[in-house]
């Protein structure tokens, strides 16, 4: 684990929240995650051959994150590797 610098402290209370970050817990509020993955966990792949596939919650939020922010399937993958907030 690594320990956190005094610099790092004090950002942190000083960090303004984005509108990505204030759209994505609001998403999280309002999304019946439950639900959804009931409904579509039987028709998911269960990977019985070859590469085990991606988990359904993860692959359901790269969707809608996709579809909510209008990106190409680059331009998603760009946006989770440059942000934590996905």
């Amino acid at each position: 684990m690594k320990q956190i610098s005094f610099s790092e402290v004090e950002f942190e209370g000083k960090k303004r929240t984005t509108r990505r970050e204030v759209f994505l817990s609001e998403m999280e509020k309002v999304t019946p995650w439950a639900e959804v993955l009931g409904v579509i966990g039987p028709h998911y792949p269960k990977g019985k051959r070859g590469r085990p596939p991606v988990g359904l919650e993860r692959m359901l939020r790269v969707y809608l994150v996709q579809q909510w922010y209008g990106l190409s399937d680059e331009g998603v993958e760009d946006a989770i590797t440059d942000s934590q907030a996905l």
